[in-house]
């Protein structure tokens, strides 16, 4: 099995590989979701399984239900991050691993979860970094026959290209994700949005 991720700066495009994943036949419980939730997007509502979880404590039951990895979203926090709307192993290795956190730890969470994963250390930074400023992570475990395919979903359904946006963050003056730094509010992740619509995918 080898991990596929991918960061999107719109949720809708992250919502959208998740679907196309799950037609291509990966299994919902091997696919992951992490987003911004700065706007305070609701769980949708059909899902039973979301629960508010206290200060990145914990998150309620974030695999995949019977209709799919997004019937089963639920709500968590991440240091540096904020507010997210999460679902899969990815955001349960995490939230596990918040919980167990130590201040100032915590960002092993995510940023540990993927590098576990086989994801490298400098995207695994980027893609959190993605996260805190309104982007939509989406994460699969695929068998090496489903790599190549899966990978075309995340590009087709305009991935950022985690090279590229390296370097437009170090032209801002970042150089890695930081959990002690404060969240982005939704102005800032509208600004972010506008900042990079057009350069996704390169």
């Amino acid at each position: 099995m080898k991990t596929i991720t991918g960061l999107f700066d719109d949720y809708a495009d992250g919502r959208a590989a998740v679907t196309a994943l799950e037609a291509e036949g990966i299994p919902s419980k091997d696919i992951s979701i992490v987003s911004n939730n700065a706007a305070g997007r609701p769980v949708d509502d059909s899902s039973d399984v979301g629960e508010k979880a206290g200060a990145g404590a914990g998150i309620g039951a974030v695999v995949g239900g019977a209709g799919g990895l997004l019937t089963g979203l639920g709500l968590m926090a991440i240091p540096g991050v904020g507010p997210v709307v999460a679902a899969g192993w990815l955001a349960a290795t995490a939230a596990g691993a918040l919980a167990g956190a130590v201040a100032g730890g915590a960002a092993g969470g995510l940023i540990g979860a993927l590098t576990d994963s086989g994801v490298p250390e400098d995207h695994a930074h980027v893609y959190a970094e993605g996260v805190r400023r309104g982007g939509t992570l989406v994460t699969a475990k695929v068998d090496d026959m489903h790599v190549e395919r899966a990978n075309a979903i995340l590009k087709r359904s305009s991935w950022v290209d985690p090279v590229e946006r390296r370097r437009a963050y170090a032209e801002q003056g970042w150089s890695t994700f930081d959990d002690t730094a404060a969240p982005y509010g939704q102005a800032e992740v509208q600004q972010e949005r506008d900042r990079y619509r057009g350069r996704t995918g390169l």
